[in-house]
């Protein structure tokens, strides 16, 4: 048990908590891409607030540092959210940070610990009902940025023009009265290729989780927020802060919901999918 504030949920009075806020062993997020206009900082930040966890992983691709040279776009609630983070670091959330391919520089410096936050190439979770997950950005399994990191700069450049016309898109239906919907993460998903290299990634990672003895992996990188067992792991990915707004939680059981978080939570609008058969452990035996 680490030191620290957190006990159970009867003895921290969790369960008598305001409804506003949700508490959670474990919370994933990913890609998040602060630096960048695509980021939703705003919705981040307020999901942070509202949501409170025993560890906080942070997936890769938090900073974005590949737009430090150019198209560079930061504000208050970028801010806010690395405030967030921090604050809970100091209060005694265990935060650990797995660096991805955008914010690759810090890999540099896994093994250190930086306000709080542990660096780590990689870690390993253990779930509530004793499940071992491995945690990765996951970039490392991607042939493309392994083995042609130009192509990976243009695909991130047509990329950054599909979420300007997805922001276009929006506000028209904001005019229309009509809520958020993703057209660039809509068109992503009915590409055969892209959904054909999704597909090949969730397959590779289930594949070295399994070689290493885990039970399961969690990781970022692709965008595309799934729970699902494949040849007996179990595969989660948390999404990204860009389209989907989405985070991987585990509850005090070890239970694994996926989170969509697409309204501000004062107005107790937060849509929940849940992941029912990461709850099944058995299941990965059959």
């Amino acid at each position: 048990m680490r030191n620290g504030p957190w006990r159970s949920e009867s003895e921290a009075g969790i369960r008598s908590a305001p409804q506003w806020k949700r508490w959670y062993r474990t919370i994933f997020i990913s890609d998040t891409h602060l630096g960048t206009s695509g980021c939703k900082a705003e919705l981040l930040a307020d999901f942070l607030a509202h949501n409170h966890c025993q560890t906080l992983y942070l997936v890769g691709d938090i900073i974005d540092g590949w737009r430090l040279k150019q198209n560079w776009s930061w504000n208050k609630a970028h801010t806010a959210v690395l405030n967030l983070i921090l604050r809970k670091a100091a209060t005694g959330t265990r935060v650990i940070y797995v660096p991805g391919n955008h914010d690759e520089a810090f890999r540099d410096y896994c093994g250190l610990m930086f306000g709080g936050v542990e660096l780590k190439r990689e870690s390993i979770h253990e779930t509530a009902d004793g499940r071992r997950l491995l945690v990765t950005h996951g970039d490392q399994f991607d042939r493309v940025i392994s083995c042609a990191r130009w192509l990976a700069f243009l695909g991130d450049a047509a990329y950054d023009y599909a979420l300007m016309l997805n922001d276009v898109f929006n506000v028209v239906r904001c005019w229309l009265g009509l809520p958020y919907w993703s057209l660039s993460a809509y068109l992503k998903h009915r590409v055969k290729k892209i959904v054909s290299y999704i597909g090949s990634f969730e397959q590779i990672l289930a594949r070295e989780a399994k070689t290493r003895g885990f039970d399961g992996v969690v990781a970022g990188h692709i965008h595309h927020a799934e729970t699902k067992f494949i040849d007996g792991v179990l595969y989660c990915n948390n999404g990204d802060w860009v389209e989907s707004c989405t985070a991987l939680t585990e509850d005090a059981h070890g239970g694994l919901k996926i989170v969509q978080w697409r309204e501000f939570a004062a107005g107790e609008t937060v849509a929940v999918r849940p992941a029912a058969i990461a709850i099944q452990p058995d299941y990965a035996a059959a």
